[in-house]
C-alpha cells in the first residue's frame, strides 16, 4: 500500500475524524425503456400522470420519449437512496397501465429508426432546446444507440474532508482548488481501474439481433434472434455503443480541471465538417443545435464525469469553472436484469469502497501510453472479461486480469474496513467478499448468470428480458406505496405540469435568439 494512502487512512481512522465518512452522498439515476406487454418499444407519449419530464425532479425522460429516467436525491446512506429509487418505481408502476419497465440495459426489439420517438419537452425555449439537442443526437449517432439504458451513480466525499487532507498534506492553494484536484485524481484512478467494475457488474453479454440494423460486427449468433460474445461482460460499454468519429480526438486525460474544461469548451466551439455539411436547419426546421464536434458538453460520452450542481440557466462547464468539482458521476454501470431496480445495496457498498480507494490512493498524472492502455484494458474486459487467462496492460507489461483483480481487491479491503468502522457495520467488507467470490468463480458474475438463465430457459435475449420485466412489475405492483407517499408523488406530478405550463405561458424571446445566447454562454467563460 502506498505511503500516501496509509497516511490518509490513519488520519481518517482517528476517533475525531471517523464519523466524517458517514457524510458521503449517494445519488442514483436509473434509465429504463417503457415497453408493451409483448416486449416492444412503447410508442405512447410520456404518461402525463407521471408529471412533466421537463420540470419533474425525479421522473424524466432521457433520449427517447420511451426512455424513462428516475432520479433520487443525494443522501448520506445509500440504503435510503435505494429506498427512494424503490418508491419512484412503485409510483411509476401505478401509472403505467399495461406497460412494463424493460429490465436490462440493452434495448428491446426496436421499430424502424424513424419510428423511435424523440423525447418532447413542450414549447418553452428550454424545452425546445432539449428537443433539438436530441434531434442532433439522432442525426449524429442514430436513434438506436440512444435507446441503451444504464445506471449512473453519483458520489461525493464530505466537504469537511478536503480541508483536513489539504492541511495534512501542506497543499498550497484554496480549499476549492484542493477539492477539484483531488476529484480529478479520483477520476484518473477510476480510468485506471474501471475495467474491474465491468467484470464484477457487467450484465449485458447479449443483445437483440435487430439492434445492429444489419451493420457488420464480430458478435456470435446465440439463437435466431440473439447475438452475444461468450466471454463478454458489457456489450453496452463496448465499441458497439457510441461510435463517433467526431469525438475520436476528444480524450481529456484528466490531468487537471482546467485542461478538462478547456478540451470540452473547444469541442463545443469547433466546427466538424460532416456536421457543417448538414447545417442546423432543414426545410426551415432545426435539426441540430450547432455544427460543432459537440452540440453541448453533455454530448461527450465518458464512463465518469466531474460534476457540480448548476444554477438555473447555467451550463455544466460554467459551474465547474466557477465553483470547482462537487461530486463525480459514474456512468458505466449496467442495469442488472435480476434486480428490480437494476442495482442493490451490496453493489452500492462495494462502489463506495472502490471510489474511496480511487480518491485516497496515489494518482500520478497519466504517462505516455497510460491513457490509451486504460481504454484498451476497459474494452478487453467488456468484450472478453470472463475469458480464462485474459491479459491486460499495466505499466507497459502484460498482467493476468485475475491476478490484478485479486491484488486490487486486497488493496480496497482496508477502505471497506474503514467505511465499516465509520458506519458501525460490516456491510462494506461483506460486499468486498462477494466480489472476491466472483474472481474465484466467474459463473457468479451477472454477465455469466444472464447467459446461463437464457440457456436454462431456452429463451432469446428478448424473451429473457421480457420475463424479467414481468417479474419486476409483479414485485412493485403487489405492494403499492402507502397512501401518503402516493399522494406526495401525485402532488409532485401535478406541480411539475403546472410549472411547465407556467414556463410556456411566460416565455419571452425568440427560440433562435435563445439558442444563440446559449451557444455564446460557453464562449464567454474565462478562467
Amino acid at each position: 500500500m502506498s505511503e500516501l494512502l496509509n497516511r490518509r487512512l490513519a488520519l481518517l481512522g482517528e476517533r475525531a475524524h471517523l464519523s466524517l465518512l458517514e457524510h458521503c452522498l449517494h445519488g442514483i439515476e436509473r434509465e429504463c425503456l417503457r415497453v408493451t406487454r409483448e416486449g416492444r418499444l412503447a410508442q405512447t407519449p410520456h404518461p402525463e400522470a407521471l408529471g412533466a419530464a421537463l420540470t419533474h425532479e425525479q421522473i424524466t425522460t432521457d433520449y427517447s420519449e420511451s426512455l424513462l429516467e428516475f432520479i433520487t436525491p443525494a443522501l448520506p446512506n445509500p440504503a435510503d437512496t435505494l429506498s427512494s429509487l424503490d418508491k419512484i418505481h412503485r409510483f411509476a408502476y401505478s401509472k403505467l397501465g399495461n406497460e412494463y419497465l424493460w429490465s436490462p440495459s440493452m434495448p428491446c426489439p426496436l421499430p424502424a429508426e424513424e419510428d423511435i420517438p424523440i423525447a418532447y419537452y413542450g414549447t418553452s425555449n428550454i424545452g425546445q432546446l432539449k428537443y433539438v439537442y436530441r434531434k442532433g443526437l439522432a442525426l449524429r449517432y442514430g436513434k438506436t444507440m440512444q435507446c441503451i439504458a444504464g445506471i449512473h451513480y453519483n458520489f461525493s466525499l464530505p466537504e469537511d474532508l478536503w480541508p483536513l487532507l489539504k492541511e495534512a498534506e501542506g497543499f498550497v492553494g484554496t480549499d476549492r482548488d484542493y477539492q477539484s484536484t483531488a476529484y480529478i485524481a479520483l477520476i484518473r484512478n477510476f480510468r485506471r481501474y474501471s475495467w474491474l467494475l465491468m467484470y464484477l457488474f457487467g450484465a449485458s453479454p447479449a443483445l437483440d439481433a435487430g439492434f445492429l440494423r444489419g451493420r457488420s460486427h464480430q458478435l456470435e449468433q446465440l439463437d435466431a434472434d440473439t447475438l452475444y460474445l461468450p466471454y463478454a461482460t458489457s456489450l453496452r460499454m463496448s465499441d458497439l455503443g457510441y461510435q463517433s468519429n467526431a469525438q475520436a480526438g476528444l480524450t481529456p486525460c484528466y490531468n487537471d480541471l482546467d485542461s478538462y474544461t478547456d478540451s470540452l469548451r473547444e469541442a463545443v466551439a469547433t466546427p466538424y465538417a460532416p456536421y457543417v455539411e448538414v447545417g442546423t436547419h432543414k426545410d426551415g426546421e432545426w435539426v441540430q443545435l450547432n455544427t460543432n464536434i459537440l452540440q453541448i458538453e453533455n454530448e461527450y460520452y465518458s464512463n465518469i464525469r466531474p460534476k457540480r450542481v448548476t444554477y438555473t440557466g447555467e451550463r455544466p462547464i460554467q459551474a465547474l469553472v466557477a465553483r470547482g468539482i462537487q461530486y463525480i458521476e459514474v456512468r458505466c454501470l449496467d442495469i442488472n436484469p435480476f434486480l428490480p431496480m437494476g442495482i442493490d445495496l451490496q453493489e452500492s457498498r462495494f462502489l463506495d469502497a472502490f471510489l474511496l480507494y480511487c480518491a485516497l490512493n496515489d494518482s500520478p498524472l497519466f504517462a505516455d501510453n497510460e491513457c490509451g492502455n486504460a481504454t484498451s484494458n476497459f474494452l478487453s474486459v467488456v468484450k472478453e472479461g470472463r475469458r480464462p487467462g485474459l491479459q491486460l496492460q499495466r505499466h507497459g507489461e502484460s498482467v493476468e486480469m485475475k491476478e490484478w483483480t485479486a491484488e486490487l481487491l486486497e488493496k480496497i479491503a482496508p477502505l471497506a474496513a474503514l467505511l465499516d468502522q465509520s458506519h458501525g457495520c460490516t456491510e462494506h467488507s461483506q460486499a468486498l467478499d462477494a466480489q472476491l467470490a466472483k474472481i474465484k468463480d466467474p459463473s457468479l458474475t451477472p454477465s455469466a448468470q444472464v447467459l446461463a438463465a437464457m440457456s436454462e430457459r431456452k429463451e432469446s435475449f428478448a424473451q429473457f428480458s421480457l420475463h424479467q420485466s414481468q417479474v419486476h412489475a409483479e414485485f412493485f405492483r403487489k405492494e403499492p406505496l402507502a397512501a401518503e407517499e402516493q399522494a406526495r408523488f401525485e402532488e409532485l406530478a401535478r406541480s411539475s405540469l403546472a410549472q411547465q405550463a407556467e414556463l410556456e405561458q411566460n416565455e419571452v424571446g425568440d427560440f433562435d435568439v435563445f439558442v444563440g445566447s446559449y451557444q455564446a454562454s460557453i464562449l464567454a467563460i474565462s478562467n
